[in-house]
C-alpha cells in the first residue's frame, strides 16, 4: 500500500567529532581521520512530524565535562537543531517528538533546545538510561520533558523481531535492534516518492560496516556495545537489505549526502 502524500525526510546536521578510522571500524587505519557527524533528522508526514535523533546542543561543553576524560573528542560545532527549526520558520507544534536510536550523549545533547518536545523512548531503553554511567546526559537534558513511551505492536519487520508503526501506514517504522544499548532501534522511513531509508543509530558507525559487514573492533566492541553478537546480528538484518533502502549510519557523513536540508 503505497504511503501518504507529504512525507519527506530532511538532514540537520549539528557538527562533527573526530574519531580515527581504526577505532571506528575492523580493519581501518590510525593514519584515517573521520570525521564523525552529529546530526538530527526531520521526518515530516501529514499526521505529524518527528525528529530522529537531537545532534549536539547549545550546553555541549557542559555536556562534554560529564564525561570521561577519554571520550571527549576533538569537535566542531553547527547550528544546533532547534536552531535550524526556528530559522527555517518550521512550526515546532507540529512535531509530534523525537525520537531517539538510542540515549548517548551524542544523540540527546540537543534535547536542550527543544524543550516542550516529547521524548519517545520504548521501555527498554527508558530504562537503560536511568540505570547506566552511559545515560548520565540524557538524565540531564531530558528534565522537563514528557516521556512517551511507546511498545512493539506492530510484529516482525526487515528481519527485526519486534517493530512499532508509528503512523499505522507504514511511513515510519521503529524495529527494535538492541546490542548498542538494551533498547536501540533502526527507524525505517517511506518517503511519498518511494524511496525507503534506514536510520540504524550505532549498529555501525560507518559505512564501511555496511559495505563490508565489517563489525567494530573489539576493543570498541567490548566498550560501546552491551551485546555485541545481537548488534552483529543487526548489522546482517540492514546489509541483507541491499540497495532496496538506503541505509544511514548515524556517524557517517556521507551517508547523508542527497539528503536536502531543511
Amino acid at each position: 500500500m503505497p504511503v501518504p502524500a507529504g512525507i519527506t525526510v530532511h538532514h540537520l546536521p549539528t557538527g562533527t567529532y573526530e574519531t580515527r578510522a581504526a577505532l571506528a571500524v575492523q580493519g581501518g587505519s590510525w593514519r584515517d581521520k573521520r570525521a564523525f557527524a552529529a546530526s538530527a533528522v526531520l521526518v515530516r508526514h501529514p499526521g505529524g512530524d518527528l525528529l530522529i535523533d537531537a545532534g549536539f546542543g547549545a550546553g555541549l561543553a557542559g555536556h562534554l565535562a560529564m564525561l570521561p576524560r577519554y571520550r571527549r573528542s576533538p569537535h566542531e560545532v553547527g547550528r544546533t537543531a532547534a536552531e535550524q527549526l526556528d530559522a527555517a520558520g518550521y512550526d515546532r507544534s507540529r512535531l509530534l517528538g523525537v525520537v531517539l536510536t538510542h540515549t548517548h550523549w551524542d544523540h540527546v545533547s540537543g534535547l536542550d533546545g527543544l524543550a516542550g518536545t516529547p521524548i519517545w523512548l520504548n521501555p527498554a531503553e527508558r530504562e537503560y538510561a536511568t540505570r547506566t554511567p552511559d545515560g548520565i546526559v540524557f538524565q540531564h537534558v531530558s528534565r522537563g520533558h514528557e516521556l512517551h513511551e511507546y511498545a512493539f505492536d506492530s510484529g516482525p519487520y526487515e528481519g527485526f523481531a519486534a517493530s512499532h508503526d508509528v503512523h499505522g501506514d507504514g511511513s515510519v517504522v521503529i524495529a527494535l535492534a538492541g546490542g548498542h544499548t538494551t533498547g536501540s532501534v533502526v527507524v525505517f522511513v517511506t518517503e511519498s516518492s518511494g524511496r525507503r531509508y534506514a536510520f540504524i543509530g550505532d549498529l555501525t558507525w560507518q559505512l564501511d560496516g555496511i559495505r563490508r559487514g565489517a563489525p567494530r573492533p573489539w576493543l570498541m566492541r567490548k566498550l560501546a556495545d552491551v551485546d555485541p553478537a545481537l548488534v552483529h546480528e543487526g548489522l546482517r538484518h540492514v546489509i541483507a537489505l541491499g540497495g532496496a533502502v538506503r541505509v544511514v549510519p548515524a556517524h557517517d557523513l556521507g551517508a547523508y549526502d542527497g539528503i536536502p536540508l531543511l
